[in-house]
């Protein structure tokens, strides 16, 4: 399956890394192709291309702020949750993010 996301905190530092690398770690185990932007203190870094976003079987909002092109992700599947529960539970988050996109 093919995730992509955006994490984002508060303070845009800490929690925006520590969502993104933990959502990676959970999808990857399970065999998936991911990718998370992240949009933090310094701006957008990994930024998600339109074919990426086009390509994606589902899109996850690991966000506690609002977000810059939130709009790209119309018409898509989208799973919208704080980064407390992309850090604190990764595996069950992709294990939804699979039964939401039905595969």
């Amino acid at each position: 399956m093919k995730i992509v996301g955006v994490s984002a905190c508060t303070v845009g530092i800490a929690h925006t890394y520590i969502a993104q690398e933990k959502i990676e770690n959970a999808a990857k185990k399970l065999g998936d192709d991911v990718k998370v932007e992240t949009q933090g203190t310094i701006g957008i870094e990994n930024e998600l291309t339109k074919e990426e976003i086009q390509d994606a079987d589902i899109v996850l909002l690991a966000v506690d702020v609002k977000i810059s092109g939130e709009e790209r992700f119309e018409g898509k599947k989208v799973v919208k949750v704080s980064t407390e529960v992309a850090i604190k539970s990764p595996n069950k988050l992709v294990a939804k993010l699979h039964e939401v996109a039905g595969s």
